[in-house]
């Protein structure tokens, strides 16, 4: 049983990622369509979001399951990272480059500490003596 616990915990994570990703994008393809604003001058803005977005699915994916905030949080991002390869590797038929596996490796690292931040707000499994 506390397998599907954790698996429904990633599930949640990944859900909030894509959700989150899917909003901000929104927003910033209006601000591209209708401003005078370049993809270049907002470049460090979407890469935060993009690091704050994967926290945030590690922190729901640790507060969900309440135990193994770690692991959560490093197979949410793991998980994430995996559906993106998949689309591109499907979709355009490239491999990640060299910079892509940084951020990847970047974003797996966040996912994790937010799973650990994640379980430890949610209080976590607390065994009474």
């Amino acid at each position: 049983m506390e397998s599907k616990r954790l698996g429904y915990a990633i599930m949640y994570g990944l859900i909030t990622i894509f959700m989150f990703a899917v909003a901000i994008s929104f927003v910033f393809s209006l601000l591209l369509r209708f401003t005078s604003l370049q993809e270049s001058s907002i470049a460090w803005i979407i890469l935060t979001l993009s690091f704050l977005t994967l926290f945030i699915g590690g922190f729901v994916s640790g507060g969900k399951g309440k135990e193994k905030g770690w692991v959560l949080g490093a197979t949410t991002g793991g998980a994430y990272t995996l559906v993106i390869f998949l689309f591109q590797y499907l979709g355009n038929d490239s491999l990640f480059t060299l910079h892509q596996m940084l951020f990847h490796l970047g974003f797996i690292g966040v996912a994790t500490l937010g799973g650990i931040i994640g379980v430890n707000m949610s209080g976590g499994n607390v065994k009474k003596a």
